[in-house]
């Protein structure tokens, strides 16, 4: 079966601009200084390699996006998406749609659009109330904000609906655009169901590709197939996997289906990271079950393997077989066994911490750490893991070069926005 694909490496993104933390892609350079914001010092460890420093503190907060004026965006799970302003000042922007909120979903992930400094766009996720359920949503919208008035949301665009509508929590959600800032790329969590990770007619478990406008990309793996086609899907036993004994079925679709036309790569559980490199790698972190969190490079029309085989096991003590060479499935490039709960990603390109420049950065919940990553090309190596001591929810690069966390947790007892900062 011939494919049309998009190269590994797409182009790159502007040197000389600051870069959005989630996406990598370059926005339009400030001229003006970026305030040093203040703030308490965090209660971390002693002995880390930086500054924690405490800056405002957010109700269970989920994504953190930063605009070129270092002003930053903050979403909280129960549906308020928030406006941290270069005065320190916290402001609720108005406008955003009503969310489901049960277990895992609520308003999730915010990006900026590549051409924002013009187009005042935004983009964000989140898990939308269905008739049966909840469904992962992507939806765009015009930020107002300035003249006295308070920020607002406007002419808010539903671009894209996940479908297989139903319950369970593993959205996924994060948003990445390519660094030509043509088309985007939205990790969807296969929502503790198992087998739709495998099945090419649904589109959770899988790494979509997609326009701007929410559409299927045309170089996309299956972009303009037609029918009739025919795969093998794996059903699993309830809440168990066991690859070598569960029974197949046949899949069949008439093309153009949205599902598998928006499909970059399948076989994912609930990738909570995406981020690309200066070389157009897109990397990928995703949550396994009990062990097998994993660091990917995502390529076009590979299987990930999940659930029929991964370095964890489930729930209940049944083991998952290993990916194997020749298994078919795309292998990690890095797992943690026992979990580290994986949460946001960054490629760090700033000059604050030189010594880490070209690294990646992820969070962790369980493991309650910041992790660095160090690459050699597509190569990854475990380089740092700093004990926080809070669940890390996401991480984030300034616009001047600084490092963001978001410690995961209600308002008042965790919940923190927090800077990095060298020790002098």
């Amino acid at each position: 079966m011939s494919r049309s694909v998009l190269p590994v490496a797409l182009l790159l993104v502007t040197a000389c601009s600051p870069q959005d933390a989630k996406s990598g892609q370059s926005q339009a350079a400030t001229t003006t200084p970026i305030p040093v914001p203040t703030g308490t010092p965090a209660p971390v460890p002693e002995g880390l390699p930086f500054n924690v420093t405490r800056i405002a503190d957010f109700d269970s907060p989920f994504g953190l996006a930063f605009l070129a004026d270092g002003s930053a965006l903050i979403t909280e799970k129960s549906g308020h998406l928030q406006l941290w302003q270069t005065d320190q000042k916290v402001v609720e922007v108005s406008g955003v749609p009503k969310v489901a909120t049960p277990g895992q979903g609520g308003l999730l992930d915010v990006a900026i659009a590549p051409d924002f400094a013009t187009s005042s766009l935004i983009y964000f996720t989140y898990s939308e109330p269905r008739p049966t359920g909840s469904a992962l949503a992507m939806a765009r919208a015009r930020l107002s904000r300035g003249h006295g008035a308070p920020p607002r949301l406007d002419n808010v665009e539903v671009l894209f609906r996940a479908g297989s509508d139903g319950d369970g929590g593993q959205f996924g959600a994060v948003i990445a655009f390519a660094p030509d800032g043509k088309s985007l790329f939205l990790s969807s969590g296969e929502r503790q169901r198992f087998t739709p990770a495998q099945d090419p007619g649904q589109a959770i478990g899988k790494i979509l590709h997609l326009t701007l406008d929410g559409k299927p990309f045309p170089g996309n793996p299956d972009a303009g197939k037609t029918g009739p086609a025919t795969v093998k899907v794996t059903d699993p036993p309830k809440d168990t996997v066991v690859a070598k004994t569960a029974p197949t079925r046949d899949f069949t679709f008439q093309g153009p289906n949205p599902a598998p036309a928006s499909t970059w790569s399948l076989g994912h559980r609930n990738p909570y990271g995406l981020a690309f490199d200066p070389s157009g790698n897109l990397w990928e972190i995703e949550m396994g079950p009990q062990g097998g969190d994993e660091v990917n490079l995502i390529l076009p029309g590979k299987n990930y393997g999940w659930p029929n085989a991964s370095f964890g096991e489930n729930y209940d003590d049944v083991p998952i077989p290993d990916p194997k060479p020749g298994d078919g499935y795309e292998p990690p490039k890095l797992y943690w066994k026992p979990s580290i709960s994986p949460a946001g990603l960054i490629y760090y390109s700033g000059d604050q911490f030189p010594e880490w420049k070209g690294s990646l950065f992820l969070g962790a919940m369980s493991g309650q750490a910041l992790i660095r990553v160090k690459l050699d090309g597509t190569s990854a190596t475990k380089a740092d893991q700093w004990d926080m001591q809070m669940r890390i929810r996401d991480v984030a690069q300034g616009p001047d070069g600084s490092i963001w966390l978001l410690q995961d947790g209600p308002r008042g007892e965790s919940g923190w926005l927090m800077r990095l900062s060298p020790k002098k």
